[in-house]
């Protein structure tokens, strides 16, 4: 069996924002590397000694794991705050494997989770195929809507394992708690709080169309998404971001990267449209479910914000008030309209 004992230390790291993680541990290093040996002494795999490489975030640590046979695998840290992933992968997986990447192995308590290869990333196909255009990306939120809609009877034990609720009914609360521990300029809490009549208004429109709160990846672009595969399929994956919360604020981030892409004119009414196709049966007029859209993304904002919480504990105290700026720049938007 090839000694793989010293691939991390001679592994290619690649590292941005200045992370603290548990990486800068050798011992947690060693333990990860023994647990990674375990698990492919279980599936009968081998690691190869060299070509490892490892991407250090304050979000992640993942391992690219090259094997004996030419196979590539890939190990995931999560912080304590999204340790929940693993399990979340586990569960999407049981109900909808050809959407996500299964894990062969997992710890849940500690957050690790070992991945096989998913295949090409989305960015990497709209970047390099000449073909590429936004139907592929109507394609791809089709999928990924009747992914939740098909979801929505597995909601409490998806936010069972975890996963931070943000009920749609409950954001106005949610939101005002978070503008209150939040360091802003002066003036900025005053100006915040009077948006929130309006912002509750939206909210309690939006709660009374009928779709019910569900799983959001909250941070759905492409370089989040596999695909498309030989028959046109996409599977969506790092779910670390996760909340329980309206389906349709997913859009909110896909709506973003799409215009950063095709152009800030880009007419998103297809793309909406594909979206909402799975969900014309589930009650609301089309109507209704277009001005669902609009207003899951007005009040959707929540999910970007407690991203920005979701990182090893290591690294917390470095962020300084880095935090505080990001959750501002986030909730910036409460109560206004975008488009």
């Amino acid at each position: 069996m090839p000694d793989v004992s010293d691939a991390l230390s001679v592994a290619e790291v690649d590292r941005k924002w200045d992370p603290l993680t548990p990486w800068e541990d050798p011992a947690w290093r060693a333990r990860a590397l023994a647990w990674v040996q375990e698990r492919l002494a279980e599936l009968g795999r081998r690691a190869a000694p060299d070509g490892w490489w490892v991407r250090v975030r304050p979000w992640s640590v993942i391992f690219r794991i090259p094997l004996a046979d030419s196979d590539v695998l890939w190990f995931k840290a999560n912080p304590p705050a999204s340790a929940y992933e693993p399990s979340l992968l586990r569960l999407l997986a049981e109900h909808h494997p050809d959407r996500v990447v299964a894990p062969l192995a997992l710890d849940a308590e500690r957050g690790w989770s070992l991945q096989p290869h998913g295949g090409t990333v989305f960015r990497t196909y709209l970047d390099h195929d000449p073909a590429a255009s936004i139907r592929d990306w109507e394609a791809a939120v089709g999928q990924y809507a009747a992914f939740q809609r098909d979801l929505l009877p597995h909601t409490e034990a998806i936010a069972a394992l975890g996963i931070p609720r943000c009920p749609t009914a409950a954001l106005p609360k949610l939101v005002e708690e978070l503008i209150g521990a939040v360091s802003l300029a002066d003036g900025e809490h005053a100006e915040l709080r009077a948006r929130l009549p309006r912002y509750a208004a939206w909210c309690a429109e939006l709660a009374s169309l009928g779709i019910p709160d569900g799983l959001d990846h909250a941070d759905l672009h492409d370089n989040q998404i596999l695909g498309p595969d030989a028959s046109g399929g996409y599977r969506f994956f790092d779910w670390g971001d996760a909340i329980v919360g309206h389906p349709f604020a997913s859009l909110r981030v896909t709506f973003g990267v799409v215009r950063d892409r095709f152009g800030p004119d880009t007419d998103l009414t297809r793309l909406r449209d594909a979206y909402l196709e799975p969900w014309t049966d589930a009650g609301p007029s089309p109507a209704e479910l277009r001005r669902a859209v609009t207003l899951a993304r007005r009040v959707g904002l929540l999910g970007r914000a407690l991203a920005w919480g979701r990182v090893f504990e290591e690294h917390r105290a470095r962020l300084g008030g880095t935090l505080d700026r990001n959750l501002a720049e986030t909730l910036r938007s409460v109560g206004t309209e975008g488009d």
